[in-house]
């Protein structure tokens, strides 16, 4: 092997470090980092702005470690709410523009987003507008709903409006491996949903109640933000389907099918402006330097040694708990 590969093999390490603190705090233990939310101009010019407020990935209200715990991305729920206060104090800005691309996460996480985008709107009387990506489904739809006007774009995935607590029964497995559950709970649901056993039916009707409530909470919004909707396909509507853009449109979940020139010019119609800057929050020295350009931490995913995106917070975040949430696997 010669010299330069020697020395390649050698660096390698040192690339896969720089991939995955890329977008990412790094919480030092001899001083603060620089958490400062900064703002740069992506696209435009003149007076009046445009926030552009991406919503990717798995919505979660956990920040995810990395690096021994060194390395930290703040939630979804962070990102999105320190946006909206600095917005907030920022008189120029004449609309809001989320652009969503996230298939959901978790229930609390979506719902806490959509408050906080709704308490904008009402508070400072900015319009909002909900520019969906490749996909906008489940949590992601249910964050868009606190919006004014729903744009997607021709080929958008949306829909699977429902509720989903995953789970595993593992037990037939254990039996064949000769492993016993031993577990010592106080009271005999205690240890609802476990891998260890089977449920039994009323462990099931427990859980079901749970969903039911949630799906019920989901349904709630949805019919407070798209009063449009078709009635006639309600049922259909909220079955859990995923529904394409021109269906989505037909069945009144989005108002508009469009492309992101087609979205700023909503934008600044909404502002009622001719011309806007389109704006960016970052923190950090690296700045974004076009609308769509997205660091690990604002897309939620994690990039690995080779640059290519993965999610590997979603084990942990999605285990045992409710989501609103489709395509519940993770890509192997």
């Amino acid at each position: 092997m010669g010299g330069r590969a020697r020395s390649a093999l050698k660096l390698a390490p040192l690339f896969a470090l720089a991939f995955a603190l890329a977008g990412c705090v790094v919480i030092s233990p001899f001083g603060a980092s620089d958490n400062a939310l900064r703002e740069t101009t992506v696209q435009g010019e003149g007076r009046a702005k445009i926030l552009w407020l991406p919503i990717s990935g798995f919505i979660s209200d956990a920040p995810a470690s990395r690096a021994l715990g060194l390395v930290q991305q703040p939630s979804t729920l962070a990102t999105v709410s320190r946006a909206l206060d600095k917005a907030a104090d920022d008189d120029e800005i004449g609309a809001v523009v989320l652009r969503i691309n996230s298939p959901g996460g978790t229930v609390a996480a979506a719902d806490e987003i959509h408050s906080r985008i709704a308490r904008y709107r009402r508070e400072t009387g900015v319009p909002v507008i909900a520019s969906f990506g490749g996909v906008a489904a489940s949590g992601g739809y249910y964050v868009a709903m606190a919006a004014d006007t729903v744009i997607a774009q021709p080929t958008s995935i949306t829909g699977s409006i429902g509720v989903i607590i995953p789970g595993v029964n593992a037990s037939g497995l254990l039996d064949k491996l000769g492993v016993e559950n031993a577990s010592y709970v106080s009271g005999q649901h205690k240890d609802i949903m476990s891998p260890l056993r089977e449920a039994t039916p009323e462990e099931r009707a427990i859980v079901q109640d749970v969903i039911d409530s949630l799906f019920a909470r989901f349904v709630a919004v949805v019919e407070a933000g798209r009063p449009q909707l078709d009635r006639d396909h309600f049922d259909e509507i909220t079955d859990g389907r995923i529904l394409a853009a021109d269906d989505a449109l037909r069945l009144g979940l989005v108002d508009e099918i469009g492309h992101i020139d087609d979205v700023l010019a909503r934008a600044r119609d909404a502002a009622d402006v001719t011309s806007a800057r389109v704006i960016r929050y970052y923190q950090g020295r690296s700045a974004p330097n076009s609308i769509l350009s997205e660091t690990a931490a604002a897309s939620g995913l994690r990039m690995s040694a080779a640059g290519v995106p993965v999610d590997l917070s979603f084990d942990s975040q999605a285990s045992a708990q409710p989501l609103y949430l489709w395509r519940p696997a993770p890509p192997r």
